[in-house]
Protein backbone atom coordinates (compact mmCIF):
# COMPACT_ATOMS: atom_id res chain seq x y z
CA UNK A 1 0.00 0.00 0.00
CA UNK A 2 0.60 3.35 -0.85
CA UNK A 3 1.39 5.86 1.86
CA UNK A 4 0.11 9.45 1.69
CA UNK A 5 0.73 12.78 3.54
CA UNK A 6 -0.51 16.46 3.81
CA UNK A 7 1.36 17.45 1.21
CA UNK A 8 0.04 14.69 -1.54
CA UNK A 9 -3.39 15.48 -0.61
CA UNK A 10 -2.97 19.63 -1.19
CA UNK A 11 -0.98 18.46 -4.21
CA UNK A 12 -4.41 15.97 -5.70
CA UNK A 13 -6.97 19.18 -3.84
CA UNK A 14 -4.52 21.59 -6.03
CA UNK A 15 -4.86 19.55 -8.92
CA UNK A 16 -8.51 19.67 -8.85
CA UNK A 17 -8.87 23.16 -9.07
CA UNK A 18 -7.02 23.99 -11.48
CA UNK A 19 -5.72 20.26 -13.46
CA UNK A 20 -2.80 22.47 -15.61
CA UNK A 21 -1.61 24.48 -12.87
CA UNK A 22 2.33 25.02 -13.12
CA UNK A 23 3.90 23.02 -10.48
CA UNK A 24 5.64 26.83 -9.25
CA UNK A 25 2.31 28.07 -8.63
CA UNK A 26 0.98 24.62 -6.93
CA UNK A 27 4.79 25.03 -4.94
CA UNK A 28 4.06 28.62 -3.57
CA UNK A 29 0.14 28.02 -2.53
CA UNK A 30 1.45 24.83 -0.84
CA UNK A 31 4.73 26.02 0.50
CA UNK A 32 7.29 23.71 -0.41
CA UNK A 33 9.23 24.13 -2.98
CA UNK A 34 9.22 23.09 -7.29
CA UNK A 35 10.82 19.94 -7.24
CA UNK A 36 8.47 18.79 -3.91
CA UNK A 37 5.50 19.11 -5.97
CA UNK A 38 6.92 17.50 -9.13
CA UNK A 39 7.95 14.97 -7.30
CA UNK A 40 5.05 14.24 -5.37
CA UNK A 41 2.96 14.40 -8.82
CA UNK A 42 5.40 11.85 -10.50
CA UNK A 43 5.23 9.37 -7.68
CA UNK A 44 1.35 9.49 -7.28
CA UNK A 45 1.01 9.24 -11.32
CA UNK A 46 3.26 6.65 -11.69
CA UNK A 47 1.17 4.13 -8.96
CA UNK A 48 -1.83 5.18 -10.41
CA UNK A 49 -3.24 7.11 -7.25
CA UNK A 50 -3.75 10.01 -9.82
CA UNK A 51 -4.29 11.21 -13.54
CA UNK A 52 -4.95 14.27 -15.16
CA UNK A 53 -6.89 13.78 -18.08
CA UNK A 54 -8.70 15.92 -20.50
CA UNK A 55 -12.77 15.79 -21.16
CA UNK A 56 -15.14 17.77 -22.96
CA UNK A 57 -18.64 18.80 -21.49
CA UNK A 58 -21.35 16.69 -22.16
CA UNK A 59 -24.01 19.02 -22.02
CA UNK A 60 -21.55 21.44 -24.36
CA UNK A 61 -20.89 18.51 -26.70
CA UNK A 62 -23.89 17.41 -27.13
CA UNK A 63 -23.58 13.92 -25.97
CA UNK A 64 -26.31 11.92 -24.00
CA UNK A 65 -24.96 10.66 -20.48
CA UNK A 66 -26.16 7.17 -19.26
CA UNK A 67 -25.93 5.55 -15.97
CA UNK A 68 -26.13 1.85 -16.98
CA UNK A 69 -26.33 -1.05 -14.50
CA UNK A 70 -25.59 -4.84 -15.99
CA UNK A 71 -26.56 -7.81 -14.00
CA UNK A 72 -24.15 -11.07 -15.12
CA UNK A 73 -23.00 -14.46 -14.71
CA UNK A 74 -20.85 -14.43 -11.36
CA UNK A 75 -17.85 -15.48 -13.53
CA UNK A 76 -18.16 -13.10 -16.31
CA UNK A 77 -18.32 -9.73 -14.50
CA UNK A 78 -14.82 -8.86 -14.68
CA UNK A 79 -14.23 -10.01 -17.99
CA UNK A 80 -17.21 -7.68 -19.42
CA UNK A 81 -16.13 -4.81 -16.96
CA UNK A 82 -12.75 -4.83 -18.52
CA UNK A 83 -13.79 -5.22 -21.79
CA UNK A 84 -16.65 -2.23 -21.38
CA UNK A 85 -13.22 -0.26 -19.42
CA UNK A 86 -11.33 -0.60 -22.94
CA UNK A 87 -14.21 1.55 -25.03
CA UNK A 88 -13.22 4.99 -25.33
CA UNK A 89 -17.40 5.94 -24.88
CA UNK A 90 -17.14 4.36 -20.86
CA UNK A 91 -16.29 7.00 -18.17
CA UNK A 92 -16.47 5.07 -15.14
CA UNK A 93 -16.72 1.48 -14.05
CA UNK A 94 -17.07 -0.43 -11.26
CA UNK A 95 -18.42 -3.73 -9.77
CA UNK A 96 -20.97 -3.86 -7.45
CA UNK A 97 -23.49 -6.24 -5.48
CA UNK A 98 -20.61 -9.15 -4.20
CA UNK A 99 -19.78 -8.55 -8.17
CA UNK A 100 -22.39 -9.82 -9.93
CA UNK A 101 -23.64 -6.76 -11.32
CA UNK A 102 -21.56 -3.86 -13.12
CA UNK A 103 -22.53 -0.06 -12.87
CA UNK A 104 -21.10 2.05 -15.79
CA UNK A 105 -20.96 5.35 -16.75
CA UNK A 106 -21.71 5.68 -20.87
CA UNK A 107 -21.46 8.72 -22.95
CA UNK A 108 -22.55 8.79 -27.01
CA UNK A 109 -25.31 10.63 -28.99
CA UNK A 110 -28.10 9.55 -31.48
CA UNK A 111 -27.49 6.13 -33.40
CA UNK A 112 -24.15 5.18 -31.65
CA UNK A 113 -25.66 5.32 -28.08
CA UNK A 114 -28.63 3.27 -29.18
CA UNK A 115 -26.46 0.36 -30.69
CA UNK A 116 -24.40 0.19 -27.30
CA UNK A 117 -28.14 0.20 -25.26
CA UNK A 118 -30.54 -1.36 -27.49
CA UNK A 119 -27.99 -4.42 -29.12
CA UNK A 120 -24.52 -4.91 -28.38
CA UNK A 121 -25.13 -4.76 -24.51
CA UNK A 122 -28.50 -6.93 -24.44
CA UNK A 123 -26.87 -9.57 -27.18
CA UNK A 124 -23.74 -9.86 -24.93
CA UNK A 125 -23.07 -13.79 -23.90
CA UNK A 126 -23.74 -14.07 -19.90
CA UNK A 127 -25.24 -10.70 -19.58
CA UNK A 128 -28.25 -11.87 -17.49
CA UNK A 129 -30.17 -8.21 -17.55
CA UNK A 130 -29.56 -4.71 -18.62
CA UNK A 131 -30.94 -1.53 -16.85
CA UNK A 132 -30.37 2.03 -18.71
CA UNK A 133 -30.75 5.22 -16.86
CA UNK A 134 -30.23 8.16 -19.20
CA UNK A 135 -28.87 11.15 -17.12
CA UNK A 136 -31.05 14.12 -17.20
CA UNK A 137 -29.86 16.69 -15.10
CA UNK A 138 -26.46 16.99 -12.69
CA UNK A 139 -26.61 18.21 -9.35
CA UNK A 140 -22.96 17.86 -8.51
CA UNK A 141 -19.93 16.39 -10.50
CA UNK A 142 -19.65 18.04 -13.51
CA UNK A 143 -17.24 20.43 -14.97
CA UNK A 144 -15.21 22.51 -12.30
CA UNK A 145 -16.06 20.75 -9.85
CA UNK A 146 -13.68 18.24 -7.86
CA UNK A 147 -14.12 14.91 -6.79
CA UNK A 148 -13.74 15.64 -2.98
CA UNK A 149 -15.18 18.79 -1.24
CA UNK A 150 -12.95 18.06 1.62
CA UNK A 151 -9.34 18.93 0.44
CA UNK A 152 -6.57 19.92 2.37
CA UNK A 153 -6.14 23.41 0.98
CA UNK A 154 -7.48 26.53 3.32
CA UNK A 155 -9.97 28.69 1.66
CA UNK A 156 -6.87 31.42 0.71
CA UNK A 157 -5.22 28.72 -0.83
CA UNK A 158 -7.89 27.60 -3.06
CA UNK A 159 -8.71 31.48 -4.27
CA UNK A 160 -5.58 31.50 -4.96
CA UNK A 161 -5.33 28.61 -7.24
CA UNK A 162 -8.80 29.90 -8.63
CA UNK A 163 -7.72 33.32 -9.82
CA UNK A 164 -6.08 31.92 -12.48
CA UNK A 165 -8.82 29.70 -14.11
CA UNK A 166 -10.17 31.17 -17.54
CA UNK A 167 -13.24 33.24 -17.16
CA UNK A 168 -16.40 31.23 -19.01
CA UNK A 169 -17.23 32.13 -22.50
CA UNK A 170 -18.80 30.93 -25.48
CA UNK A 171 -17.00 27.59 -26.79
CA UNK A 172 -15.30 28.08 -29.87
CA UNK A 173 -15.48 26.50 -33.36
CA UNK A 174 -13.66 23.31 -33.13
CA UNK A 175 -10.64 23.11 -36.09
CA UNK A 176 -8.40 20.04 -36.81
CA UNK A 177 -5.75 21.61 -34.42
CA UNK A 178 -8.17 22.07 -31.81
CA UNK A 179 -9.40 18.50 -32.14
CA UNK A 180 -6.00 17.68 -31.78
CA UNK A 181 -5.52 19.16 -28.68
CA UNK A 182 -8.36 17.37 -27.02
CA UNK A 183 -7.30 13.86 -28.27
CA UNK A 184 -3.48 14.68 -26.73
CA UNK A 185 -5.16 15.61 -23.42
CA UNK A 186 -7.35 12.82 -23.33
CA UNK A 187 -4.16 10.57 -22.53
CA UNK A 188 -2.70 13.24 -20.44
CA UNK A 189 -3.89 16.08 -19.63
CA UNK A 190 -0.27 17.98 -18.23
CA UNK A 191 0.90 17.29 -21.94
CA UNK A 192 3.42 19.88 -22.28
CA UNK A 193 2.50 22.74 -24.69
CA UNK A 194 5.68 22.39 -26.47
CA UNK A 195 5.12 18.80 -26.82
CA UNK A 196 1.51 19.54 -27.96
CA UNK A 197 2.71 22.31 -30.32
CA UNK A 198 5.05 20.11 -32.11
CA UNK A 199 2.45 16.88 -32.74
CA UNK A 200 -0.24 19.31 -34.04
CA UNK A 201 2.46 21.39 -36.33
CA UNK A 202 1.95 24.44 -35.02
CA UNK A 203 3.49 26.98 -32.40
CA UNK A 204 3.34 26.56 -28.62
CA UNK A 205 1.67 30.48 -28.30
CA UNK A 206 -1.15 29.05 -30.83
CA UNK A 207 -1.47 26.03 -28.27
CA UNK A 208 -1.70 28.31 -25.01
CA UNK A 209 -4.34 30.22 -26.62
CA UNK A 210 -6.03 27.65 -27.47
CA UNK A 211 -5.97 25.82 -24.14
CA UNK A 212 -7.39 28.81 -22.87
CA UNK A 213 -10.33 29.46 -25.75
CA UNK A 214 -11.25 25.57 -24.71
CA UNK A 215 -11.46 25.50 -21.19
CA UNK A 216 -12.96 29.32 -21.14
CA UNK A 217 -15.64 27.42 -23.64
CA UNK A 218 -16.49 24.57 -21.68
CA UNK A 219 -15.49 22.32 -24.71
CA UNK A 220 -11.98 20.83 -22.55
CA UNK A 221 -12.26 20.53 -18.65
CA UNK A 222 -9.62 18.84 -16.51
CA UNK A 223 -10.73 15.75 -14.50
CA UNK A 224 -8.59 14.07 -11.95
CA UNK A 225 -8.38 10.79 -11.47
CA UNK A 226 -8.08 9.87 -7.95
CA UNK A 227 -8.08 6.86 -5.78
CA UNK A 228 -10.05 7.56 -2.90
CA UNK A 229 -7.33 6.07 -0.38
CA UNK A 230 -5.38 9.63 -1.39
CA UNK A 231 -7.75 11.34 0.74
CA UNK A 232 -8.73 9.30 3.13
CA UNK A 233 -12.28 7.77 2.01
CA UNK A 234 -11.38 4.42 1.03
CA UNK A 235 -15.26 3.47 0.15
CA UNK A 236 -17.19 4.17 -2.62
CA UNK A 237 -20.99 3.27 -2.48
CA UNK A 238 -23.79 3.92 -4.97
CA UNK A 239 -27.09 5.45 -4.03
CA UNK A 240 -30.11 5.10 -5.69
CA UNK A 241 -32.95 7.26 -4.40
CA UNK A 242 -36.86 7.68 -5.18
CA UNK A 243 -37.79 10.63 -4.58
CA UNK A 244 -41.45 12.71 -4.30
CA UNK A 245 -41.07 14.80 -8.01
CA UNK A 246 -42.46 17.62 -6.20
CA UNK A 247 -39.28 17.59 -3.84
CA UNK A 248 -36.48 16.19 -6.74
CA UNK A 249 -34.51 19.36 -7.20
CA UNK A 250 -34.50 20.69 -3.33
CA UNK A 251 -33.12 16.60 -2.80
CA UNK A 252 -30.61 16.91 -5.73
CA UNK A 253 -29.41 20.46 -4.56
CA UNK A 254 -28.92 18.99 -1.18
CA UNK A 255 -26.97 15.54 -2.12
CA UNK A 256 -24.73 18.30 -3.95
CA UNK A 257 -23.54 20.27 -1.00
CA UNK A 258 -23.07 16.93 0.82
CA UNK A 259 -19.34 16.47 1.51
CA UNK A 260 -19.71 12.62 1.33
CA UNK A 261 -20.79 13.16 -2.05
CA UNK A 262 -18.68 13.41 -5.40
CA UNK A 263 -21.42 13.12 -8.20
CA UNK A 264 -25.20 13.06 -8.20
CA UNK A 265 -27.83 13.36 -10.49
CA UNK A 266 -31.28 12.89 -11.72
CA UNK A 267 -32.48 9.71 -13.59
CA UNK A 268 -34.69 7.92 -16.03
CA UNK A 269 -35.78 4.77 -13.96
CA UNK A 270 -37.48 3.49 -11.43
CA UNK A 271 -35.17 5.37 -9.26
CA UNK A 272 -34.61 8.96 -10.08
CA UNK A 273 -31.40 10.21 -8.35
CA UNK A 274 -28.35 8.26 -8.44
CA UNK A 275 -25.24 9.35 -6.34
CA UNK A 276 -21.76 8.22 -5.32
CA UNK A 277 -20.63 8.64 -1.97
CA UNK A 278 -17.21 8.15 -0.33
CA UNK A 279 -17.22 7.45 2.81
CA UNK A 280 -13.80 6.27 5.36
CA UNK A 281 -15.73 2.87 6.05
CA UNK A 282 -18.74 1.26 6.91
CA UNK A 283 -19.62 3.38 10.14
CA UNK A 284 -19.02 6.06 8.48
CA UNK A 285 -21.23 5.41 5.73
CA UNK A 286 -24.19 4.17 8.29
CA UNK A 287 -23.99 7.48 9.85
CA UNK A 288 -24.44 9.31 6.43
CA UNK A 289 -27.94 7.16 5.61
CA UNK A 290 -29.26 7.57 9.08
CA UNK A 291 -28.29 11.40 9.36
CA UNK A 292 -28.10 13.21 6.06
CA UNK A 293 -29.87 10.76 3.55
CA UNK A 294 -32.62 10.55 6.12
CA UNK A 295 -33.10 13.93 6.48
CA UNK A 296 -33.60 14.83 2.86
CA UNK A 297 -36.71 15.72 1.39
CA UNK A 298 -39.66 13.52 -0.57
CA UNK A 299 -37.34 10.35 -0.57
CA UNK A 300 -39.79 7.37 -0.55
CA UNK A 301 -36.79 4.09 -0.59
CA UNK A 302 -32.88 4.18 -0.35
CA UNK A 303 -30.97 1.44 -2.46
CA UNK A 304 -27.03 1.28 -1.74
CA UNK A 305 -24.60 -0.97 -3.15
CA UNK A 306 -20.76 -0.85 -2.07
CA UNK A 307 -17.79 -0.84 -4.88
CA UNK A 308 -16.38 -4.05 -4.16
CA UNK A 309 -13.60 -2.86 -6.84
CA UNK A 310 -13.28 0.09 -9.38
CA UNK A 311 -12.01 -1.08 -12.85
CA UNK A 312 -12.03 2.37 -14.65
CA UNK A 313 -12.31 6.38 -13.64
CA UNK A 314 -12.09 8.80 -15.77
CA UNK A 315 -9.79 7.00 -18.57
CA UNK A 316 -7.82 5.09 -16.26
CA UNK A 317 -8.25 1.73 -16.50
CA UNK A 318 -7.19 -0.56 -12.73
CA UNK A 319 -6.13 -4.08 -12.66
CA UNK A 320 -7.24 -6.34 -10.10
CA UNK A 321 -5.42 -4.82 -6.47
Amino acid sequence: MTEFDETDRALVHALQIDGRAPFRRVAEVLGVSDQTVARRYARLRSTRALRVVGVSDPTVVGDDQWHVRLRCAPDASVEIAEALARRPDTAWIGLISGGTEIACSLRGRGDDADEMLLHRLPRTPRILEVSAHEVLHVFYGGAREPFTKQGALTDDQAAALREHLPAPAPPPRLDDVDRRLLDLLRVDGRAPVEDMARTCGTSASTVRRRLHDLRAGGLLYLDVDVTPEVIELPLRTMLWLTVAPAHLEAAGRALAAHPEVPFAAAIAGRANIYASVASADAAGLYRYLTTRVADLPGVTSVETAPVIRTVKAARTQYPVR
